[in-house]
Parts: C-alpha cells; sequence; structure tokens
C-alpha cells in the first residue's frame, strides 16, 4: 500500500460525497458554511432567474421548466441545476443554525462555483482522469454506512426528498473525478524543501507576538430531532441529551457515548472532528466550547438538527504538530485488476475472503500472503502503525470507520482492491524525526491550498464562459 500525505484543497469535502449526496437528506452537515458569505456589494448574475427569496423570479413563479443561463466551453448550465444547488445549501445553513446570506449573493457565489467545477470537469475528460462504477458504488455504501442505513434506505431517503438517485450518483462521480484531478494538479505545486521545514522550526523555536492562530478538534454526540417532532417528544429529545452529558461529565468514555447515542453523520466512530481552525466549525459549536479545558464537555446545545454535547478534544497553535498523535495499526489484502481478473471479479473475492474470515475458516494474514499483491504480503498485510494522512483518503476513510478488529466491505482505491482489517489504535509520543515530517505535512496543507487558488484561477481564466438572459 502506498502511504503519501493526503492533498486537500479547501473546496475538499469533509468526507467523499457527505455534503453532495445528504444536503437535503440528513440532519447536520458540517460543511464549510463560511465560505459562502460573499464581501462587497451585491452584484446580478445575467441570465440566472433564481432571485431573491423565490426561484425563477419570486416565489411562486417561474418561467418556463428550464433554461440556459451560462455556457462554460460550449457546455450549458442550467437554471434547474443552480437552483437545486442553492435551495439544498440553504437546507444545509439553515440546519446548522448558520446565517443565510441574502439570495443575490448566494446566486453570484454558487454560479461561479458551479462554472469553476464545470471548467474542471472538463479538463479531468480531455485528460483522461476516469472513475469506474465500483469505485461510485464503495462511495455510495460510505455514504449510507456512516450515516447509519443501508444503500436502499439511503436511496429511499433521498428520492423522497426530491434528489433523484440517479442525480445523487453523478454529483458523487464528479466528486472523485475532481478530487482525482486536483490531487495530480497540486501535487507538484506544494513541495516543502528541507530549508523550509528549518526556517518554520527556528520561527517557533524563536517566538514572537504575532497573533497565534489556534485549531480545535472536537467531538461531537448529536442526539437528532426530526422536524416533525412534538413539543413532547423534543423536551423526551432534550433529557436524554442531557442525561449523555452527565455521564460525559462524569468520565464515562466519550466514544462509548457516540457509539451508543449519537446520531450524527459521517466523522469517526469516536465522534472527533478533526483538528481544524474555529472558523471551520459551526458558530454554535466554538461559542459553546471557547472556555473549555481540554477534555471539557459542554452541552447540550441546540441546532435545527437537534441537541449536541461537545468535547474539546485538543487545542493547539494552527501549523504546529501536537506532541501526540492517534496511530492505528491496519492490515489489508490488495488485488490489483487487469486482464485475469476485472475489478467486479475481485470485489466478489475478497467478500468471499471476507465471509471466510468471518466464520473462521481462513485466517486474514495466511490469506494475505498467498493472494495479497502489495509489498506488505510477505508481512501477512500489515501495515505498521500509520497516523492521519499517511494513506490515499478513500483508504483512511475506510480506516476510520472500521473498530479494532474487525474487516470492512472490498474498497476500490486508485491502487486496485482492498481488505482492510484494523488491528489496534493508539496515542504515540512523536520522535524528532517524526516531529519535523508533521511540521513537513503542516507546510505542505498550507501550500496546497495557496496552489489551489492559483491552479483553480488558471482553469477559470481559460474558459470560455457566456451568460444568458433568461427566456422572456
Amino acid at each position: 500500500m502506498t502511504k503519501y500525505s493526503r492533498l486537500h484543497s479547501p473546496v475538499r469535502r469533509p468526507a467523499v460525497a457527505v455534503v453532495l449526496a445528504l444536503s437535503v437528506a440528513m440532519p447536520l452537515m458540517l460543511v464549510q458554511a463560511q465560505t459562502l458569505r460573499v464581501p462587497g456589494q451585491q452584484l446580478r448574475t445575467p441570465g440566472l432567474g433564481v432571485t431573491g427569496s423565490g426561484v425563477a423570479g419570486g416565489a411562486g413563479v417561474q418561467r418556463q421548466a428550464d433554461y440556459i443561463v451560462a455556457v462554460v466551453n460550449s457546455e450549458p448550465i442550467t437554471n434547474n441545476e443552480v437552483r437545486a444547488r442553492i435551495l439544498r445549501t440553504e437546507q444545509q445553513m439553515r440546519q446548522q443554525g448558520a446565517q443565510v446570506p441574502p439570495r443575490n449573493e448566494l446566486v453570484r457565489l454558487l454560479m461561479e462555483r458551479l462554472i469553476v467545477e464545470r471548467a474542471q470537469l472538463q479538463l479531468a475528460r480531455e485528460t483522461g482522469v476516469q472513475v469506474s462504477d465500483a469505485m461510485v458504488d464503495d462511495a455510495v455504501a460510505n455514504v449510507a454506512r456512516q450515516n447509519q442505513l443501508s444503500t436502499g434506505e439511503l436511496r429511499r431517503r433521498l428520492e423522497a426528498d426530491g434528489l433523484p438517485f440517479s442525480q445523487f450518483r453523478n454529483d458523487l462521480r464528479d466528486e472523485i473525478v475532481l478530487n482525482r484531478l486536483r490531487d495530480r494538479e497540486l501535487d507538484s505545486r506544494a513541495k516543502v524543501s528541507d530549508q523550509e521545514v528549518e526556517q518554520f522550526l527556528r520561527a517557533q523555536a524563536g517566538g514572537g507576538t504575532a497573533p497565534v492562530a489556534m485549531e480545535l478538534n472536537l467531538a461531537q454526540i448529536l442526539v437528532a430531532v426530526p422536524e416533525s417532532a412534538t413539543a413532547e417528544q423534543v423536551a423526551a429529545l432534550q433529557a436524554r441529551a442531557q442525561l449523555v452529558a452527565e455521564r460525559a461529565r462524569s468520565g464515562t468514555d466519550f466514544a462509548q457515548l457516540v457509539k451508543e447515542f449519537s446520531n450524527a453523520p459521517g466523522g469517526r466512530g469516536d465522534g472527533q472532528m478533526g483538528l481544524r481552525p474555529p472558523d471551520r466549525y459551526p458558530e454554535l459549536f466554538v461559542n459553546a466550547t471557547q472556555n473549555l479545558p481540554i477534555g471539557g464537555v459542554a452541552g447540550p446545545v441546540r441546532s435545527g438538527a437537534g441537541f449536541h454535547v461537545l468535547k474539546l478534544i485538543e487545542k493547539k497553535r494552527a501549523g504546529m504538530p501536537g506532541a501526540t498523535v492517534a496511530e492505528t495499526r491496519a492490515r489489508h489484502i490488495l488485488l490489483r485488476p487487469g486482464p485475469q481478473l476485472n475489478e467486479a471479479a475481485a470485489v466478489a473475492r475478497l467478500a468471499e475472503f471476507k465471509t471466510r474470515i468471518a466464520a473462521g475458516q481462513a485466517d486474514f494474514a495466511a490469506l494475505a500472503r498467498e493472494f495479497s499483491q502489495d509489498g506488505s504480503a510477505k508481512d501477512g498485510g500489515d501495515l505498521g502503525w500509520a497516523g492521519a494522512g499517511m494513506f490515499v483518503p478513500e483508504f483512511e476513510e475506510r480506516l476510520n470507520s472500521l473498530a479494532p478488529g474487525q474487516v470492512g466491505d472490498p474498497l476500490v482505491s486508485r491502487f486496485g482492491v482492498h481488505l482492510i482489517q484494523v488491528l489496534e489504535r493508539r496515542n504515540s509520543t512523536l520522535s524528532p524525526r517524526e516531529q519535523r515530517e508533521a511540521v513537513r505535512a503542516a507546510l505542505r496543507e498550507n501550500k496546497l491550498e495557496e496552489a489551489y487558488a492559483a491552479w483553480a484561477q488558471e482553469v477559470r481564466g481559460r474558459a470560455y464562459v457566456e451568460y444568458r438572459e433568461p427566456p422572456q
């Protein structure tokens, strides 16, 4: 299994397609809503009929079924596409308790975002970036699992909320294609030299008087409140959340409470949302935890999704690696599709392996030594201890969803098809060499954000964009 630092861009979602898939179906989406706040004057977007508080020129008024609002390199963007994106975004923000910007500002920003995405998807097609149906199937299964649903239940929920399953799959495919394109294009633009690492370490050792940016790692338990809940049901759910908060404050393992009570979609099994700047958390969460000590518990606090119990796991200076890191030891069996074994057959074979392992009829390590096409095969598939960001995103996402001892379903990645088992987890103190590599990774993350902004502007600048007026 190839290890490398995870690529990141400002527009990448927390998990593949969670935002896309559940923007109209799930109760809480931790999207980066602050990116929707556009400063400056309010500009009209030519041709777009989604204005004010209604659709197509006003509530209850629609000029026609659909029409083209812009053309990107001869490929159209329709009014219905923009309308659907706006409605999903507004619903997400309301569910988080975030302030929804004026409709005309939101229209302008989301219209531009669609143009940028369309130009990047066109570049991906031109340069041969492809995603198999099996990878999309796996992404669908990931979304369902993260939200504690079967694939069939997920499909029914989405379609009941007006999002056709075919559109959901198309959105997922586009998301994966864009991530692959960005990974490829940005890798060479975000190299970090040894000199840059040394300069950073010297600057940190020397201190300074500049304002210190902080990062937070919060864990949450969500007791969801259905939109149709009665006052009595809300009171009962609030009491349940209060009990959870009291148990957390009394020392009950928070991860165990997450498994027992939380309805939050996505994220890790322990409820942690990962280190990020405060502006990448809902304002409600930041306000509730700003005076907590490390390990402190806040809540329950109410949002549009329900009642949240929050724990402050870590708080540190941005860009500095922590003294300790969470690590996972796992093993895997890798099959690489080819002329002798296509992707579907590889998935079926690994599913058979999983069944035999669960029944006690086969040993994971023995199967890895015999069948795995990875360098770890000689070690029974053992990948050793690894921290966050050491594996490609789709592999790491599956790792985070598994409990120690658990074997996951076959996973399709850019390297092939994997059967993964998590062996154990630990918190480890970083050695000096590991701290240097953590600094390198942090600096690379910063470079990737800058590189993405420049690259996206280049792609947008090369695109021919024509706005269209709505039909009269």
